[in-house]
């Protein structure tokens, strides 16, 4: 860690940042952040009571990309709170758009995997990242992503 990089948090702080709930609260804790330099890394533990796996794949699980990128953009969300003052109690970050996603890796039951992301820019409300997804150090996904602070 640098001397900039906060200490993370877990589920119980998530969960007051982030509207998500089970089954799609996809981050169980952020390891780590840095508002200096604008970053964030969070995990997932992924375990074979996953819901997704009863149907994806039967005898053969594989966490979906989709809900990689989805804890992709959750992790941003969080690190867009933190990066924000005096956040209103009815704001939310919503998934705006995604570019460049590639997936490297399969991510299967028992793997923890590591999200970075890192904040590029905003303009016109609309704030963008950049996002990998790691598991034992190897890469998994990566992707662009965008994210809009609206209130509900």
């Amino acid at each position: 860690m640098t001397d900039t990089t906060q200490a993370g948090f877990n589920i119980d702080e998530i969960a007051q940042i982030l509207p998500h709930r089970y089954p799609f609260a996809l981050i169980d804790r952020v390891i780590s952040y840095d508002l200096t330099h604008k970053t964030l890394h969070a995990i997932k533990n992924i375990t074979i009571n996953e819901p997704v796996f009863m149907g994806h794949f039967p005898g053969n699980p594989i966490f979906p990309g989709v809900l990689l990128l989805e804890a992709m953009a959750q992790a941003t969300g969080m690190l867009g709170f933190k990066m924000t003052e005096n956040v209103g109690a009815n704001e939310i970050y919503l998934f705006a758009g995604i570019d460049n996603a590639r997936f490297k890796r399969q991510v299967i039951p028992g793997d923890r995997v590591d999200f970075y992301v890192d904040f590029e820019k905003e303009k016109r409300g609309i704030w963008k990242f950049k996002g990998r997804a790691e598991v034992d150090g190897q890469l998994a996904a990566t992707a662009d992503l965008m994210c809009a602070r609206r209130n509900v």
